[in-house]
């Protein structure tokens, strides 16, 4: 199991009115692949980014973020696991509306990892997740080469009026299934994949004068800078270097397979031939 924490910058670097069901459905709207320079500016320029009137400070109320991640399993079906904790401190704000959030958990998968919509459907309708999808390449059967990456986004249920009470270890775990693509051979039998950060969101519907103000801010998580400090998938991979005998091996398999059935075939046939004669 790896195991890697991260201090995050606390700093809340935006708010917004966000009324959509998922995040991640503005970057598709206008971008068919994954590429981390065009979701960077997606974040950072073509998010709605305004003021949200009920709560403009929300950076002196959440406080050092901290993520760990770990990864569970072995092999091709692993799990993991992410741990996010929040320190709040409602006193900075004397009086706080009525409120509901949610946290959002974005994962851009590397190349050669999938999250199967499916079976995180199911999660949701279990209440594990309070809503999940996956975007981007959803072709479950593409090995790695052919495919392209894929992000998921999964919510939280992190409660009612939880920024009013002042909570020193609010504590989000997010277990998310993956899978591993049939990766290109290599030459150590494995395919190494580094999974990074994600991108972090607490979303809120506001009561504000018998109307709901919605609002997202996104608190912002330092990115892996250390090969070290990373987490890393090691897939099971062919291997190069056997590759001219696995296929002389399948030739011949397959060559004494189809001469046996050819000449069961011409035995059988045979067989009822002389059983006819005789009966003739």
């Amino acid at each position: 199991m790896s195991n890697v924490n991260y201090s995050g910058n606390p700093d809340i670097v935006g708010s917004l009115r966000c009324s959509q069901k998922y995040l991640l459905e503005s970057y598709f709207e206008k971008h068919n692949t994954v590429l981390d320079s065009d979701f960077q500016s997606f974040l950072a320029h073509e998010l709605p980014l305004g003021s949200c009137k009920a709560l403009r400070n929300l950076n002196s109320m959440i406080r050092l973020p901290v993520l760990q991640r770990d990864l569970i399993g072995e092999g091709s079906h692993r799990h993991l696991f992410s741990s996010i904790k929040f320190n709040i401190q409602p006193e900075t704000i004397s009086e706080l509306p009525a409120h509901f959030c949610e946290a959002v958990v974005i994962d851009r998968l590397p190349a050669g990892v999938f999250a199967d919509p499916f079976e995180l459907q199911h999660l949701v309708q279990r209440g594990v997740f309070f809503d999940a999808a996956v975007f981007g390449d959803t072709n479950l059967e593409l090995p790695t080469a052919l495919s392209n990456r894929s992000v998921v986004e999964v919510h939280m249920d992190i409660g009612h009026n939880i920024l009013s009470r002042h909570n020193n270890g609010l504590e989000i775990n997010v277990e998310l299934p993956l899978h591993a693509r049939y990766p290109p051979l290599g030459g150590s039998g494995y395919s190494r994949v580094v999974m990074d950060s994600p991108d972090l969101f607490i979303r809120c519907s506001i009561e504000q004068k018998s109307q709901y103000e919605n609002c997202l801010w996104m608190t912002t998580v330092e990115r892996i800078e250390s090969p070290a400090d990373a987490v890393v998938w090691r897939i099971p991979s062919g291997n190069k270097a056997h590759s001219g005998v696995v296929s002389i091996v399948t030739f011949i398999s397959a060559f004494l397979s189809t001469v046996s059935i050819v000449l069961a075939a011409v035995y059988s046939s045979d067989t009822n031939s002389s059983k006819n004669l005789k009966k003739s």
